[in-house]
């Protein structure tokens, strides 16, 4: 008898210690282990999740299972309910969970480093350098100018510890899926590349964030470039300039000397000026046509334009902006 009582007090102790549910909140935990954690920094940040005994467990199936040799990284849901064991086996086994990475619609790629830093484990210079580096964009088919082309602003389920490498090889598949052959058959009778939709569409984005008249938009810009003349599109001085905060372009930043300044250089410039988002591509692939050669934004700070066919109405268009610009002293 004392033998059966010690029995079942050890598998009490036993399903206490190991089988016991391990959250102590109700609702699921997250664990991120990266390149830097060992057993000891891990048994750290599962504390706050876990109830006492639930951690005595857990650190007891650490030690004496050679975990610490064979750390895996990867973000881990830790749902309630799930038992002590079964979180040791997760961790030890690399049973990840995924998670949603929404692509932003940055202007750089130097902000695009860092917001996939932010939610990956990623280093922001390590993705900096490589999205600079013209062997690296040659070998998914771009150079450093037009590699933003290659992200396409949507969710999507990866791995918190994706390396940069699977990441962009993801981005060129779903590059390749959202290019069907509809939409490229649309470029083409258009005259454009792929490539050179997204140029496009990221100038028309940062023209105009009323989706609705981004055709519009899209279609005076098509214009021009079939009647060869250059696009001064003022979004391309503002990234040629490096200051996206301006709001009123001046003489001087006319001036500047760059590619992308396309008062000063015909035709598109080398890449895009941002990620262009996916209705400022379908908006250059079905762009209104009318045969609006000129564009300014409408005086009522509307964040819409007023289109006009003849340089004479444009003038017209831009002196009343301008005259609003200067009423709100906006320099």
């Amino acid at each position: 008898m004392p033998a059966a009582i010690c029995l079942i007090g050890m598998l009490v102790l036993c399903y206490y210690y190991f089988f016991s549910s391990f959250n102590s909140k109700d609702t699921t935990q997250y664990l991120y282990i990266d390149n830097d954690d060992t057993a000891d920094s891990i048994y750290v940040k599962l504390a706050p999740i876990g109830s006492t005994h639930s951690m005595t467990g857990l650190r007891t199936l650490i030690r004496h299972c050679s975990y610490e040799d064979n750390i895996i990284t990867g973000r881990y849901a830790i749902e309630p309910g799930m038992s002590i064991t079964r979180v040791f086996h997760m961790l030890k086994r690399g049973h990840q969970t995924p998670m949603n990475l929404t692509i932003p619609e940055v202007r750089t790629m130097e902000l695009m480093a860092g917001a996939l830093a932010r939610k990956l484990m990623l280093d922001s210079l390590t993705i900096v350098q490589s999205l600079h580096s013209p062997d690296y964009c040659q070998q998914l088919g771009y150079d450093t100018a037009t590699i933003a082309c290659i992200f396409i602003p949507n969710t999507y389920e990866v791995y918190w510890n994706t390396t940069l490498d699977v990441l962009m090889k993801r981005m060129k598949k779903e590059h390749d899926v959202f290019w069907t052959e509809e939409r490229l058959q649309k470029a083409k009778r258009k005259g454009l590349t792929p490539n050179e939709v997204a140029i496009l569409a990221s100038i028309v984005d940062e023209e105009t964030t009323t989706n609705a008249e981004k055709p519009m938009v899209a279609g005076m810009y098509l214009n021009r470039l079939h009647k060869n003349m250059p696009l001064q599109a003022d979004p391309t001085v503002k990234f040629a300039v490096g200051d996206f905060s301006l709001r009123r372009i001046h003489h001087k930043h006319l001036m500047t000397d760059s590619p992308y300044n396309t008062y000063r250089y015909a035709g598109l410039p080398p890449g895009p000026i941002k990620v262009a988002s996916i209705q400022g591509t379908d908006a250059v692939l079905n762009a209104t046509p009318h045969d609006y050669l000129y564009m300014c934004a409408k005086e009522d700070f509307s964040g819409t334009h007023n289109f006009a066919r003849t340089l004479q109405e444009h003038l017209q268009n831009a002196r009343r902006y301008q005259q609003a610009l200067n009423q709100r002293g906006i320099q």
